[in-house]
This record gives C-alpha cells, structure tokens and sequence, in this order.
C-alpha cells in the first residue's frame, strides 16, 4: 500500500526524476535547518546544506547523474552571477580608496596558498586533484572546487582513459577546517595583539572624514566679499570647487526659495544649499562664508525634493547633461543613488535603469520628469528575465572561449565560475549590455545567491557522500586535515602580520580582508558580531570578486599543470 512513500523516500541505486528531486529537496531543506544551529556565535549557515548532502549520500540516496551535474553548473553560475551582481559597483569605486592594498594583500594570500598546496602535492605525492579539493576546503571557495571539478572533465573527454580522484572528498574534509580556522584566527590575532576596539573605531571614523566620498548637504551664508555679485559658475570656476553642487538659493530679506542656475549671481548674506562630499563641502563652505542655520531654505513651499527611479529604459545610459533637466525643467539633481553608493549627480554621469535621482525643485515639474525618467516602483519589483538570463548566456559563453596555451594539454578557460562572475562585475559596472541592464533588487539577488549556492552544495555533498567514509579511512582523513593547516593557517597568520605591522590597516578593516580573501560568509557573519560592526562587510566586498576569479584561475591551473 506504501510502496509509492518507500519509492520516493528510500534510498535507490538509480533514481529517477522524482525521487531525484526528493533527495535535492530534503538535502536543501535539512540543510537550512541544521545551518541555523548555533553554536556560541558561530553557525554552519548555507553550508550546512553540503554536509547533509554527504549524509544522505553516505546512506544511500543517490540523484540522476544528468539531474545532478545540470543541478551543481546551474546553482554555481547562479551564485557567482548574483555575486557580481551586488559587488560590481562598490568593488571598482573601491579603487580610488584603499581597494588596492586590499585586493594586492588578499591575492597575495590566493597566491601563496596555492604555492603551500602544490609543496604538499610534491612532498606528499597526493594526487593534485586532492590536493585542490584540499585547498578549496581550506579556503571555504565552493567556486574553486567548481572550476577544478570542470577542468578535470576537460582533461577526461579529450583522454577518456584517464581517471582522477573526486576533489570533493578532500574538500569536504577540510571545509570546517577553513570556517573554524578564520575564527580562530581573529579571536587569537584580537587577544595576542591586544586590540583596543573603541581605539580601532575611533581611528577609523578619524581617517573616513579625510577621505570619505559620502555625498552631503549643508546649508551655508555667503559672506566672502570678494565674491558678491558674481554667478556661481564664476565662484566655481575661481575656487576650482566643480565638484559642488548648490540645489538652493534663498536670497538675504527673503522667504522665496528657488533652484539657481549657474549664471546666478550671488549676494551678501544669501543662503544656499551646498551639496558634496564631506571634504569638499567644509572647503567651499570655509572659503565663501559660514555654516548657517536658516531655517527657511529646507522649506518644502517653493521648492521640494524628491527621490525619482530610472525606470524608463529611453532616459538610461544617457547623462545627466543630455537630458539637461535644468533648462528644460528648471531641476537640479543633486545625487544619485546607485547599488547602495551615493554619486554626486555631475553632468557627465551616465545612468543607469535602477538609478534613485534626488531632484529639488518645483512640484510640478518634478511630476513632468516622471514621464521622462519614469518612476514605477512596480517595475523594478517585478523580475526582468530577459536582463537576467541574457546576463547568464552571455556568461556562459564568455567562460566557453578556450585559450590556448602551449603546453597545457586542454585549453583554458574562464569556465562556469569565473564566466558568469566577471560577464556580472562589467555589467553591473557599465549599467548593462544593450536590452540587458543591471538592476536586480536585493531580495532577488539575495534570493538567486542562495538558491544557487544551495543547488550547488547538495548536488556535490550528495555525489561525494557515497564514498566519503571510504575515502576518509583510504587516504587518512585526519593527515589531510592536517595538511589542510598548512593552507588554512599560514597565508592567514602572514597576512595579519603585514597588514597589521607593515600597512597599518585598522582591525576591523584586516578582518574583513581575511574573510574575504577565503570567501568565507560564516566567518564573516561571526566578526561582524564578535566586533559587533558592520564595517568587515565594506573590505570583504572589495576583495571578494578578485580573490574569488584567483582562487579559479589558480586551481585550474594546478589541474592543467599536474594532473597526471
């Protein structure tokens, strides 16, 4: 009577579809459960997911090979795409600032664990394939694992004789090595180097009011006599301050405010509204006059502002100097809200669909430009699948192109992690290619990241589990795990000696980097809290895009070089 409940739910040698999709299903919800389970601050998260995966697959449960492999390519290009996605913007703007360092600190790291794994390849003569599944665990990369996995592939469809070990094992193995041995490090660095956090914190708030790009406003009364009776354009151009945007004008005795063009001319004690970023702003204020506290210039009875979303494709990819909202419609736009930054509207800045434009002026006005510039809220709630699978096709085919280099015995190439990832950094960095724009609401990149990495983690947990237990016991789980040290333990403990001793960084910022340099969310997650900061969040999202291609370019490489 039961027997269509056992089918489903029991383990068989050769499922079909369903009972597929049933082990998929239970792998990802299981793992969500168990993910959730703290222990003091720490938590398996979405990884979690990989570890009953292996579970079931120790006990049986098997998926369709062709459902299975279809299931691990989509949910890792899923994952990389939504990471480019998100980052793309803060990780080139992050350049100008300290995003240099940074980035040269955590690819050194990539770089000098991918010198430990092949000594150990050497010394120990563990496969290299081991060997990588090795260094991905100890480095928590599942985008490594993905390109290594890909390229052995490669390798056995032009030499079909060849057969190579599952880099998921070792990988598997050493993956809470990797989680626990980032945490451990930033409790010991913390405690041997006698961090003073409110000191950290205060250094760090000293340093962003030298450098910070945060866009501002600031009301300010014109005193510099020098300066009566000439347009603004004159004051900009004699005080080199291009980068100031006055949004408002109210002259001294009066209670009118208006929006003033650049050929405004300026007079004693009038009263505008500078906008900037914070350096810039305290020059110009100090310069023309002082900070004032009329009261009359923020009223909303002549002019008001208001946030407008790009939503209409004819405005995107156009600049703000060729839609020319001030003549036309005596507007200002004083910033621009893109991916969570703050730009000061310039009349070069091209936008982009999805863009939040802060415009002041008149209320009339301000609902004509909506025609122009759009405005429905609804459209970017709902999901543009044209911009999102045509981003993936074009990912996919640029991790298709074969390069080829002497010597290799199978071209390289980008492949399904780093593909999508890069085809995502540039499109979220130049707005998008043709009909496909960059604009995806958080919720769904939130929701295609996990949905993608979930996919993939139950899809190589449930293939590898078969013989995980095997493997542990053949190759001596544990000597790997201790390899595994090596890799975790040493890039981490150099890192924070140069960063510390040698760059100065603050601590906050040096956590983020090492998180992000092992592409590690749960190690993340817990500094945030253990620092009770969101700032390790800003340097793991300017070193998480390059650290991820070179952690993908390095264990193809190792593959390429030394498969047997």
């Amino acid at each position: 009577m039961f027997d269509w409940f056992n089918t489903l739910f029991f383990p068989a040698s050769e499922p079909d579809i369903t009972q597929s999709l049933i082990v998929l299903l239970i792998a990802i919800s299981v793992g969500f459960f168990v993910g959730r389970i703290r222990i003091g601050n720490v938590s398996l998260g979405v990884s979690a997911v990989m570890f009953v995966g292996l579970f079931l697959g120790h006990y049986g449960y098997r998926m369709d090979e062709s459902i299975l492999v279809f299931v691990r390519d989509f949910g890792l290009i899923l994952f990389v795409y939504g990471i480019g996605i998100q980052v793309g913007p803060s990780f080139f703007s992050s350049f100008k600032k300290d995003g240099l360092l940074f980035n040269l600190l955590a690819v050194g790291a990539v770089v000098l664990g991918g010198l430990i794994t092949y000594g150990i390849h050497i010394i120990t003569k563990i496969d290299i394939e081991n060997a990588v599944g090795l260094m991905s665990g100890s480095v928590t990369n599942t985008p490594g694992l993905g390109a290594a996995k890909a390229t052995l592939q490669e390798i056995q469809n032009q030499f079909p004789t060849k057969v190579f070990s599952d880099p998921t094992i070792a990988y598997a193995i050493t993956y809470p090595l990797g989680v626990f041995g980032i945490i451990t490090t930033i409790i010991l660095s913390k405690s041997i180097f006698k961090i003073d956090l409110a000191k950290e914190s205060l250094s760090l708030q000293k340093k962003s009011l030298d450098t910070e790009n945060k866009i501002i406003h600031e009301k300010c009364r014109i005193t510099n006599p020098e300066l009566l009776g000439k347009s603004i354009y004159q004051i900009f151009k004699e005080l080199d301050s291009h980068n100031i945007i006055i949004s408002r004008l109210k002259n001294s005795g009066s209670k009118v405010v208006y929006s003033p063009s650049l050929d405004t001319k300026i007079h004693d004690k009038d009263v505008v509204m500078v906008v900037g970023n914070q350096k810039d702003v305290t020059r110009f204020i100090a310069v023309v006059g002082k900070i004032s506290t009329d009261l009359f210039i923020e009223s909303e009875s002549d002019v008001v502002a208001r946030f407008i979303f790009v939503t209409n494709k004819k405005a995107t990819h156009k600049t703000l100097a060729e839609l020319d909202l001030h003549n036309k419609f005596d507007l200002k736009v004083t910033r621009v809200v893109r991916s969570g930054l703050e730009l000061l509207a310039q009349p070069s800045l091209e936008l982009f669909y999805g863009d939040k434009l802060l415009i002041v002026g008149n209320k009339e006005a301000i609902c004509e430009i909506e025609k122009i510039i759009g405005n429905s809220e609804k459209n970017l709630l709902e999901p543009d699948f044209l911009s999102l699978f045509g981003g993936l096709i074009i990912g996919i085919i640029i991790g298709s192109i074969p390069i080829f280099i002497p010597s290799l015995p199978v071209p390289l190439k980008l492949g399904f992690a780093a593909g999508p990832l890069l085809t995502a950094l540039f499109i979220s960095r130049y707005g998008g290619v043709g009909a496909i724009h960059s604009y995806i609401n958080n919720g769904a990149i939130h929701f295609m990241k996990d949905l993608g990495i979930c996919l993939f983690f139950a899809a190589v947990g449930i293939h590898a589990g078969a013989a995980f237990y095997d493997n542990f016991i053949k190759f001596n789980g544990w000597l790997w795990i201790y390899y595994g040290c090596y890799i975790t333990f040493i890039p981490l403990i150099i890192m924070v000696l140069l960063g510390r001793f040698v760059f100065k960084l603050n601590f906050y910022q040096l956590v983020g980097i090492m998180s992000g340099a092992y592409t590690d969310p749960a190690a993340l997650a817990f500094s945030t809290k253990y620092l009770d900061s969101e700032i390790p969040n800003q340097s793991y999202a300017t070193v998480y895009p390059l650290v991820t291609i070179a952690r993908i370019f390095i264990a193809q490489l190792l593959i390429l070089l030394f498969a047997s």
